[in-house]
């Protein structure tokens, strides 16, 4: 993960696309899920589309009240 650990990631969604939200930070591929939480036996990804193209800053530290969208709480 290039990024700062705990900083938000600005993604690209595509409409009607599936996507694996990693849900317990083992995953080498930051903010989305690469299967590392079953070597690890850790929570599974929550999966997710969304109906429209957007911009969107994607949670990693795992502490956002609106998964998988940050909220803010890596600051506190």
């Amino acid at each position: 993960m290039s990024e700062k650990p705990y900083s938000p990631i600005p993604v690209t969604l595509e409409k009607d696309k599936r996507y694996s939200w990693c849900t317990c930070s083992h995953s080498e591929n930051q903010p989305f899920c690469d299967g590392s939480h079953r070597a690890a036996k850790a929570t599974p990804p929550l999966t997710f589309e969304v109906a429209e193209e957007k911009e969107a800053y994607l949670c990693t530290c795992k502490r956002t009240s609106n998964p998988p969208y940050c909220d803010g709480s890596h600051k506190v």
